[in-house]
């Protein structure tokens, strides 16, 4: 006689319960990052929308500042660090290989013996780990799952590279994921593009760094006009298919945030997505730089902590970049 496999208990719905983020201290404005690149603030706002960003200390280590985030959305979701189960942390910024930067945080913060793991999904990080999240709540593997994007992104940036160095900043933004009543975090629209993947990527492998074939640290490089035209031209059709998932208009939805690369492509994407004037629009790129994975979750705690946005309301957020790759869902604000 064959055994058969009792059905998951899982919760079939989840949502964002609690959020928190973490900028460092020091704000780095156009004018520090001009003393390396032959540019002008007025060049370099028109292109990004970047003003200023956040830079690391030495103290404030990818590890430190998950642990700021991940307190503040834990104290947030109203739970305890003993009730997270999972904990899943995206990071391209983590330099020690192994073992995972999810299991010291998992430990550190008080989740005792907590699942945890590290994912590399650049800018779309966040979207996969949410994605993940989800279906552990609907598995019934964990109850409340942290998810975290954290960068210290100045580590990999070549302050000489005029097309890139200011773009980049750091921090971290987490949320915890728990069971719902209803549905709280739509179906998820994702994916990746390989066969694009020169377009953004480190400049040289560790190892040759580690073997002397170059002189400068890897940093991250980018084609700024092919990611520009990707962005605009496929992304928004991702969001709009996130949309369409979810079962949701346009006119139904209150908040938009979009991974925080470059303001050009923001309004290029609200544009496109032809998102009515009341569509509160996170704007976080102009002080924040582009973190990564932490990009979304970070403007996110703003546009709430600032009143743009409350509870309850209904958000699209979409990720995009390294891989290429992109994750797209619809979510209710915790």
């Amino acid at each position: 006689m064959t055994a058969k496999i009792k059905p998951a208990k899982g919760s079939p719905y989840s949502r964002i319960l609690g959020v928190g983020g973490y900028r460092p201290t020091r704000v780095v404005p156009n004018e520090e990052i001009l003393k390396h690149i032959d540019s002008s603030d007025e060049w370099i706002r028109s292109r990004s929308g970047i003003a200023s960003r956040h830079w690391a200390g030495p103290d404030e280590t990818v590890a430190e500042m998950t642990l700021e985030a991940a307190g503040k959305a834990v104290a947030d979701a109203g739970i305890t660090p003993q009730q997270v189960d999972a904990v899943i942390i995206s990071t391209v910024s983590h330099f020690k290989q192994t073992p995972s930067i999810a299991t010291e945080i998992a430990d550190r913060m008080g989740a005792g013996k907590a699942a945890a793991f590290d994912i590399n999904a650049g800018c779309a990080g966040f979207g996969y780990g949410l994605t993940l999240a989800k279906g552990l709540i609907a598995d019934g593997s964990s109850e409340y799952v942290l998810v975290v994007g954290a960068e210290r992104l100045s580590d990999l940036t070549d302050l000489t590279d005029r097309s890139t160095a200011f773009l980049f900043g750091d921090g971290a933004g987490a949320v915890i994921v728990g069971p719902s009543e209803e549905p709280g975090i739509g179906p998820s629209v994702w994916g990746s593009e390989g066969d694009k993947a020169d377009v953004i990527s480190q400049t040289v492998p560790w190892d040759a760094y580690r073997e002397g074939g170059v002189e400068k640290f890897p940093a991250i490089r980018q084609e700024g006009q092919a990611v520009f035209r990707w962005a605009v031209y496929e992304m928004a059709k991702v969001a709009q298919q996130a949309l369409d998932a979810a079962g949701i208009s346009p006119e139904e939805l209150d908040v938009f945030i979009p991974h925080q690369a470059n303001m050009r492509i923001i309004d290029s994407m609200v544009k496109t997505l032809k998102l009515p004037e009341h569509v509160t629009v996170a704007r976080d790129v102009e002080t924040t730089g582009n973190t990564s994975a932490a990009s979304i979750p970070l403007a996110m705690e703003r546009l709430l902590a600032t009143g743009r946005a409350k509870s309850g309301d209904t958000a699209l957020v979409i990720g995009f970049g390294a891989g290429l790759v992109y994750a797209a869902t619809v979510v209710t604000l915790p």
